[in-house]
């Protein structure tokens, strides 16, 4: 299963976030954090193909941004797929 990279995802790799800022044809940028609170963190710039390896044993998470409209059911809030009430 193909992932699409969009600007704004936030992975989980190890004990330290990435978060991709800026997403060009062949290029990335993303900034590693170790707290996604704070927000601080260092930027980098790599090529796609190698910034896809270092996601090989990342995980995707899901946030305000990646929910789509499929997700929103018709009073305008997100599905919680899974919770019982």
């Amino acid at each position: 299963m193909g992932l699409k990279l969009q600007q704004g995802q936030v992975w989980k790799h190890g004990k330290e976030y990435v978060r991709i800022v800026q997403l060009a044809r062949l290029e990335v940028g993303y900034k590693v954090m170790k707290d996604l609170k704070s927000g601080q963190g260092t930027h980098h710039l790599t090529s796609k193909k190698d910034f896809c390896r270092l996601l090989k044993s990342a995980t995707l998470l899901r946030s305000k941004k990646t929910v789509t409209n499929a997700d929103r059911d018709l009073t305008g809030d997100v599905s919680r797929t899974g919770d019982t009430k």
